[in-house]
Order: structure tokens, then C-alpha cells, then sequence
């Protein structure tokens, strides 16, 4: 049975190093704040914590705009309060639900593929999914991006807060729509901003 899910995957970036730099106990201490803001941000916003993925997270929701104003809140206070970096990758649409706790389908795929490529304090969605968030965050065009497994390049956006981001021609309201450029790799996209 196909349904309607919005699906955020988040990870640390540099937390291998980070580990084998300070060792076992600030690296768990580390995860133990990532997944505190997780579970608080998750709540609040209606979002459910599908899966842990070590140092990361997979969420998902019904609503698209929840799950972007949950991924960025995350960004938020990772950037504030946390010792490494966060990032991710968000996208909206019709997947497969097995068993009643899992999911097939492309928009799980190109949500883990954007947070792979995305940059540390990165968050990347789809021009599509970016257009359903609510006001106070940007979409910064990054160009079609290939994802692994698909077929056709990926209109991809990067996003950030309202009052962080400069006035810009690359800047596009969230609740308008995003037209990309030519091609991006993903080493010329621009970093989001979180707001201060």
C-alpha cells in the first residue's frame, strides 16, 4: 500500500574522528545529546523517530512541513549546544509501507542520498518538498543533483532560516516556487545557515 510520508535522515559529520580523537565516553556523550534533541524536537513536532542509524537518525511524517520545521529546529540546537556538526537530507512522497513500520519507495532513497552528499551544517530537500515549508525558512538553489539508485537528476535545495540568510537572486521564499540552474556538483553548493 502506497502512502504520503515526508522522510529526514540526520547524521554527525566527523564523528568517526571525533571518537578516535576524544574516545568512548564524549563520543557517547555526543550521541546521547544528538538523540535527546531528537526525541524532544521529534515530539513536539508530531514527527516520528522511524530508525536509529548510529550517530544519525531516520524520521518521518504525514506532513511535509513538520518534518522540515523538526529537521531544522535539530540544526538548530545541534549547532548551538552540540560539539560536532549535523546534517541531513529531506523528501517528500508516495512510498511503500511494509509491515506497518517500514518503507520502500524513492523518497526514502533520495532523503538518505541528499544527507550523504549534503555538507557539514547542510540541510538538503527537493525544490518540491522545500515548497510545502512553512514560513521563516529559505530554499538556496543547488542546481539538478544526481542521486544513487535513480534514474533522473534531483532538483535540489539547500535550506536556512529566514533571518540568516542574505538577500540574494539564489534566494527563493519557501512558499514560492524554486527553479534550479544548470548542473551542481555537490562540492559547489552553498552551506545553509542556521539562525542565531
Amino acid at each position: 500500500m502506497r502512502v504520503l510520508r515526508t522522510f529526514a535522515f540526520l547524521d554527525l559529520s566527523g564523528f568517526t574522528a571525533f571518537t578516535e580523537t576524544y574516545g568512548d565516553i564524549d563520543a557517547v556523550e555526543v550521541i546521547a545529546h544528538l538523540r535527546s534533541t531528537i526525541r524532544s524536537a521529534a515530539q513536539s513536532s508530531g514527527v516520528r523517530v522511524t530508525r536509529w542509524l548510529g550517530d544519525g537518525a531516520m524520521l518521518s511524517g504525514i506532513g511535509a512541513p513538520a518534518v522540515l520545521g523538526c529537521a531544522a529546529s535539530i540544526c538548530d540546537v545541534i549547532s548551538e549546544q552540540g560539539r560536532l556538526p549535523i546534517r541531513g537530507g529531506i523528501c517528500e512522497g508516495r512510498v511503500i509501507m511494509f509491515e506497518g513500520a517500514d518503507y520502500v519507495g524513492a523518497a526514502v532513497n533520495v532523503a538518505a542520498g541528499l544527507c550523504a552528499s549534503a555538507e557539514a551544517g547542510q540541510l538538503l530537500t527537493t525544490a518540491r518538498t522545500a515548497s510545502r515549508a512553512r514560513a521563516g525558512l529559505l530554499a538556496v538553489e543547488v542546481g539538478r543533483t544526481p542521486i544513487p539508485g535513480l534514474v533522473a537528476d534531483v532538483n535540489v535545495v539547500a535550506l536556512e532560516r529566514f533571518c540568516a540568510a542574505r538577500s540574494s537572486a539564489g534566494v527563493a521564499s519557501m512558499g514560492s516556487s524554486s527553479r534550479s540552474g544548470s548542473s551542481s556538483s555537490p562540492a559547489g553548493r552553498p552551506r545553509a545557515r542556521a539562525a542565531r
